[in-house]
């Protein structure tokens, strides 16, 4: 099977370029003869893109912004008044 691909014919033949990709890896789409894209499949991407594979959680961990001790609420911890409502 084919691993380039012209734009006009990779329009035309979409599915089959997926398909491809599924089947034989990254297919390479070309414009004006110079390669411009690549068609993967999902786990192939992940493989390649480490960052693909993070946990929201390992994301908010790197986020730049205050530190967790800033965002601690230190107001005083009083008790609530008790209102008579009747």
């Amino acid at each position: 099977m084919k691993v380039t691909w012209q734009l006009q014919e990779a329009k035309n033949r979409f599915s089959e370029v997926v398909d491809t990709a599924l089947k034989k890896g990254p297919q390479t789409i070309t414009r004006h003869g110079r390669p411009t894209v690549v068609v993967l499949s999902v786990e192939d991407y992940a493989r390649m893109n480490p960052q693909s594979q993070r946990s929201i959680l390992d994301w908010l961990r790197d986020c730049p912004g205050p530190e967790l001790a800033d965002l601690i609420d230190d107001r005083p911890k009083d008790k609530v008044r008790d209102i008579d409502l009747e």
